[in-house]
């Protein structure tokens, strides 16, 4: 794919914590005919079964969900400082609503049938090896009480690793 190389995930340039919580991300699953993605400030990479991961939240009532559960892999891309004013729309707007994609600005663009934005400065291809959803009896009462009011709790998806992109 022109403008990007894959790399070792091994080999990943960046702080995941800076990654993460200040640049935030777009997760997005589906097809190059039919996909949808969502901002997300909540997610942890490491190593499960011997394998690097990304592990993303994803509550139900987001549209994006449809996409990750029908699919067996996911994208996370991370756009850098500053984060592109793109992300607030997409985090904050639903695709059942409105055509987002369009709207926002990103070029879609597609590896090995994966969505990712070419505006992107690293992207990840995680192929979903675990899934769960939250259960509130387990998440502390402060948690509940800040993040679920509405009860609407997250599903968990961990990804394995299958590719990094990085921007040439």
């Amino acid at each position: 794919m022109m403008g990007f190389k894959k790399i070792n995930a091994h080999e990943m340039p960046g702080n995941p914590f800076e990654m993460i919580e200040k640049q935030a991300a777009l997760l997005t699953a589906g097809t190059p005919e039919k996909f949808n993605t969502m901002t997300i400030g909540w997610g942890t990479m490491g190593d499960l079964w011997n394998k690097p991961a990304f592990t993303a939240y994803v509550r139900p009532s987001r549209y994006t969900y449809r996409f990750t559960e029908e699919n067996e892999c996911f994208t996370v891309a991370f756009f850098g400082s500053p984060r592109p004013k793109a992300l607030g729309v997409l985090g904050s707007k639903s695709g059942r609503d409105m055509d987002k994609m369009h709207q926002s600005g990103l070029t879609p663009v597609f590896v090995d049938g994966y969505p990712m934005f070419e505006e992107a400065q690293t992207v990840l291809v995680c192929k979903k090896m675990y899934e769960e959803d939250l259960k509130a009896e387990k998440i502390p009462q402060e948690y509940r009480e800040q993040f679920y009011q509405n009860g609407d709790y997250h599903r968990v998806y961990t990804g394995e690793i299958i590719g990094v992109y990085v921007k040439e």
